[in-house]
């Protein structure tokens, strides 16, 4: 992925996350409706509350995307928390725009890992820090 590509990546799911918290915000009852009636019956807290929570946690994850802080870690909770979404919605005319969205989380998870982490994956071992600090690159194959 080109560098321009993985900013425009981030920095659209950044404001969609954020925009979707700010909507839920304002109107925390409503979107508690989406909620699949099992899932409802599960909440340890009352469902408004529940919402304000899941709009902190998009704002949250908007914001450490926007500003390029641990793009892996806030794409891949964000990746997560849509899969739940979809879980506790179903699948909606609504909800299935997050499948887009949660292809395009997880693109920017694996886009933005460190390289360290990625060469321990594909390595399976861990990797001595001298290697990193003389300058060498494991080889991946």
């Amino acid at each position: 992925m080109s560098k321009t590509s993985y900013h425009f990546l981030r920095v659209g799911l950044a404001i969609t996350f954020v925009w979707i918290g700010v909507l839920i915000f304002k109107q925390p009852e409503a979107w508690g409706g989406y909620l699949q009636p099992w899932a409802a019956g599960l909440l340890p807290v009352p469902m408004a509350q529940a919402m304000i929570g899941t709009a902190v946690l998009d704002i949250a994850i908007g914001a450490f995307l926007l500003v390029d802080f641990l793009p892996w870690l806030a794409a891949l909770i964000g990746a997560v928390h849509l899969v739940i979404v979809l879980t506790v919605s179903g699948i909606t005319d609504i909800t299935v725009r997050d499948i887009g969205l949660l292809a395009a989380a997880l693109a920017l998870a694996i886009e933005s890992l460190p390289q360290s982490m990625i060469a321990k994956i594909a390595l399976g071992k861990k990797l001595s820090p001298e290697t990193y600090r003389q300058g060498q690159s494991p080889e991946i194959k």
